[in-house]
């Protein structure tokens, strides 16, 4: 059987399980503190609910780039598979630092939807945080065997990495679009 590109390339092994460990935690308690930090008053001024709208864009265009990258590697074209995940890592970031600089400023807005709505707002937000503190160790990690050609570990672990991230960036987008009205 004839081995493709990705299978023959002599990587050197790098271990990222400390990065992807501290990296983990400190995401993680950090997002934790900024939900029971109290917010300075002398922000209050500013109209910071364009962040929450930038947020879903970015999970947008992660959702984007992993479905793009899902189907490149569908088709064993890894270059273009690494290259859209490293662009859904990007813009998964780019929603971090925003995340974070609105939660850091702003208080948190309560849903005003009643009935049934709330009931799938309150469902879709929960499994959404829940799922996101996952899939930070979970996306880590998959990368780091990427990136480290550990094609089956790889392979593996993406099978539960790709459908949890989908669903955090999708959910994120629908989390926004209900709660924008209250804004």
């Amino acid at each position: 059987m004839e081995k493709t590109n990705y299978e023959t390339e002599n990587v050197r092994q790098r271990n990222y399980t400390p990065w992807v460990v501290t990296l983990s935690i400190a995401i993680n308690l950090i997002v934790a503190i900024l939900f029971f930090m109290p917010k300075a008053d002398r922000f209050d001024h500013w109209d910071l609910t364009f962040l929450p709208m930038l947020n879903a864009i970015f999970n947008s265009f992660t959702t984007v780039f992993l479905l793009a990258a899902l189907y490149f590697i569908r088709r064993k074209n890894v270059k273009l598979h690494r290259r859209f995940i490293l662009a859904a890592f990007a813009t998964t970031a780019l929603f971090l630092i925003t995340y974070l600089i609105y939660h850091s400023l702003a208080e948190s807005t309560p849903y005003g939807g009643e009935g049934v709505l709330r009931a799938v707002y309150y469902f879709i937000l929960i499994t959404h945080v829940v799922l996101a503190a996952v899939i930070v160790p979970l996306a880590l990690f998959t990368l780091a065997r990427g990136l480290n050609m550990q094609v089956e570990k790889h392979r593996k672990i993406a099978r539960w990495t790709m459908p949890l991230w989908l669903y955090v960036s999708i959910t994120g987008v629908l989390v926004y679009l209900m709660i924008s009205p209250y804004y």
